[in-house]
């Protein structure tokens, strides 16, 4: 399924049909992700941080329940009491809540029943904008947009969390078969693009859909920095390991340094070396590590020490905002279903940034904080975004993972340094110092 670059104005009056469209597109990618998973599949979660696919795809369906057809609908019953209590991720305010760690744990509602549970809350929404009058339509559509929002989200997670379940198992599973796509012709060297001191404008603004994390819009003043016109490969992060950047302390923070004697990292997650040569699981299986990809499932702390052994640093989320409103939105998304980082082609306009979006998300060194005058949503939904602004890092640009319908260059990500899991990767940025 092919879905377009349409950014849709929240404030805009949507018909019924247009809103329709929209949830069933969201809705069915969301079930033809998991076509190529078996039922056993469904059930694993194989770390604290992952979820089961089933559990995705009920929590999805307990947000519209919970966000849009309770409030608009006084006679809605939920097809099963506990749902709200199995299926709410992280709403305090909700009420009590499964925890996170044991999802795996629930064998019931069963793969059929969760998919039961989706029709269910599908029927309703559907017949809800049916009958629904203008001036109803109207207040429903934010929080409508955001459902579908958060349900692309979730499509990346289904794919990030299977991944880590598919790894843990000995027989390398294959998710989906997809030949690799290899280098066309020699990988272009980095080159540094310059952008000059000023004082420029971030955040979002402007009718179209942004999480409440993105505003408000604000000035940030920016020393003169510069930017590599790509993103660092498997091959240069190679040296890094070679050159013993896992066993050397000076190039880790404090923390970093300890979670790499803790949890034994000698090169980014997925990675096994077998004899002389490394190899990696995909979500195809195993296959060597090529040297012109973008590295990627390197955590916070694998991303600073790389950019501090290669005498650079990393970009800040302003840096790259402002670079990122300088190129168009195409890449590598997870609409071109090949879920794996693509080499970049030889043949590229020398000067220009390349890898801005798709392939990796782009660690960045800012710590996720809300920006001047950031106020949360109000209610509930407030707590999708802002109380998590603690301990968490910024990441920018989307990945092979992410829907290309989703990403803007405003767009905050954010998960803790240690973090491997997600399709993680990094880009150089360098100060300019002027005589």
């Amino acid at each position: 399924m092919t879905l377009k670059r349409e950014q849709v104005p929240v404030t805009q009056r949507l018909s019924q049909q247009q809103l329709r469209d929209y949830y069933l597109k969201v809705r069915q990618f969301s079930e033809a992700l998991c076509k190529p998973l078996l039922t056993e599949d469904y059930v694993i979660q194989s770390m604290p941080d992952v979820s089961p696919t089933k559990w995705h795809l009920a929590h999805v369906t307990w947000f519209f329940e919970t966000f849009l057809l309770k409030p608009a609908l006084a006679e809605y019953q939920s097809l099963h009491p506990q749902y709200a209590y199995l299926f709410n991720s992280y709403y305090n305010s909700l009420g009590e809540r499964h925890c996170r760690p044991e999802r795996g744990l629930i064998s019931r509602p069963t793969v059929e029943e969760t998919y039961a549970y989706r029709r269910y809350v599908d029927e309703h929404v559907l017949a809800l904008l049916e009958k629904i009058d203008e001036r109803r339509l109207a207040s429903i559509t934010p929080i409508f947009i955001l459902g579908l929002h958060h349900e692309q989200q979730h499509q990346e997670l289904i794919l990030t969390d299977i991944k880590h379940v598919l790894s843990r198992n000995p027989l390398a599973p294959v998710y989906m078969a997809r030949e690799p796509h290899k280098a066309r012709g020699t990988l272009p060297s980095i080159e540094w693009i310059a952008f000059p001191e000023a004082l420029r404008w971030i955040g979002h603004e402007g009718a179209c859909f942004a999480f409440d994390n993105e505003s408000p819009r604000h000035r940030e003043f920016l020393p003169a920095f510069q930017l590599a016109s790509r993103l660092v490969t498997n091959g240069e992060y190679l040296k890094f390991i070679e050159d013993g950047g896992y066993r050397n302390p000076l190039l880790w923070l404090s923390e970093g340094w300890s979670t790499v004697r803790t949890a034994e990292w000698q090169a980014p997650l997925y990675w096994e070396k077998r004899d002389d040569q490394w190899w990696m699981m995909t979500l195809s299986g195993m296959r060597e590590v090529d040297p012109s990809e973008a590295v990627c499932h390197i955590s916070y702390f694998e991303a600073d020490a790389f950019a501090r052994w290669a005498g650079c640093r990393l970009p800040t989320e302003a840096e790259w905002e402002i670079a990122a409103q300088t190129v168009p939105i195409t890449g590598n998304f997870v609409e071109s279903g090949l879920y794996h980082p693509t080499p970049l082609a030889a043949l590229r306009p020398k000067g220009k940034l390349a890898q801005m979006y798709g392939d990796v998300w782009v660690w960045t060194q800012s710590s996720y904080a809300p920006y001047p005058g950031f106020k949360p949503s109000a209610g509930a939904v407030g707590e999708y975004n802002g109380k998590f602004m603690c301990n968490q890092y910024v990441l920018r640009g989307g990945s092979c993972a992410t829907s290309l319908t989703h990403i803007r260059p405003t767009y905050r990500n954010f998960f803790p340094a240690s973090a491997q899991w997600q399709f993680m990767g990094l880009r150089l940025a360098k100060d300019i110092h002027h005589a």
